[in-house]
């Protein structure tokens, strides 16, 4: 499904869907690459791609089986009425699900507050982001202008909303979502040039090399500050 487009005119579905979030997340990616690489800088990159793609994937993978199935299961048993739901106002599906297993009210606000904090921290990264690359790349910038980046995208968001609604908000995902991926394509054709370096680089001790030679100094430390116990 994420590569079948379906570009017949009634095909409404993957326009607002797939094609939707291809954009959506294209257009984010600039924001969240640049965030991501400064809260990892130390990482390797076997725990760059493992915090960054594979446990985020795993989560979201559980979070829409558990979740998923189980409104499903509600729409097929007639236990819950999620289709009619889903037609109405998408965003009100995970609350209707919640509403029909026990301690719903527990679980409806949980699930409203982790809604509010991903809005918040999301807010609070593209704006930082957006502070680094007006500073001229300075990573810590002052907070009040990330504060005021955060409430220029918030207007931004309202006046897109507003005027068009959600189908506006799409429709500007996509727009600045097309032009990315030429930035991204030679981002990524630089990645692969640079791993070709650091591979050709030779003499470069590895992450196990200098912990070894940390522990032979430290212990050769301790000998020369003890020659009796040595």
């Amino acid at each position: 499904m994420s590569f079948w487009i379906d570009m017949r005119t009634e095909g409404n579905w993957q326009t607002g869907w797939t094609i939707f979030y291809w954009g959506w997340w294209i257009s984010w990616s600039p924001f969240v690459g640049i965030f991501i690489a400064r809260i990892s800088k130390g990482r390797t990159l076997r725990e760059f791609v493992l915090n960054v793609f594979v446990v985020p994937a795993l989560v979201t993978f559980v979070w829409l089986a558990v979740f998923g199935g189980t409104g499903l299961h509600m729409e097929i048993n007639n236990t819950a009425e999620i289709a009619d739901v889903v037609n109405t106002d998408v965003a009100l599906s995970l609350h209707t699900v919640l509403e029909h297993l026990p301690f719903s009210t527990v679980t409806v606000a949980l699930g409203t507050l982790l809604v509010i904090v991903f809005f918040v921290t999301s807010s609070d990264s593209g704006s930082l982001v957006v502070d680094m690359i007006t500073s001229g790349g300075h990573p810590n910038p002052h907070t009040s202008q990330r504060i005021f980046w955060a409430f220029s995208e918030g207007a931004v968001a309202c006046v897109l909303l507003y005027s068009g609604g959600l189908k506006a908000l799409q429709t500007a995902s996509i727009i600045t979502g097309f032009p990315i991926v030429i930035l991204l394509l030679v981002g990524c054709y630089g990645l692969v040039k640079a791993f070709r370096v650091d591979a050709a680089v030779e003499g470069v001790p590895s992450k196990t090399d200098l912990v070894a030679g940390y522990d032979s100094n430290a212990t050769s430390e301790i000998s020369d500050k003890n020659p009796q116990s040595a």
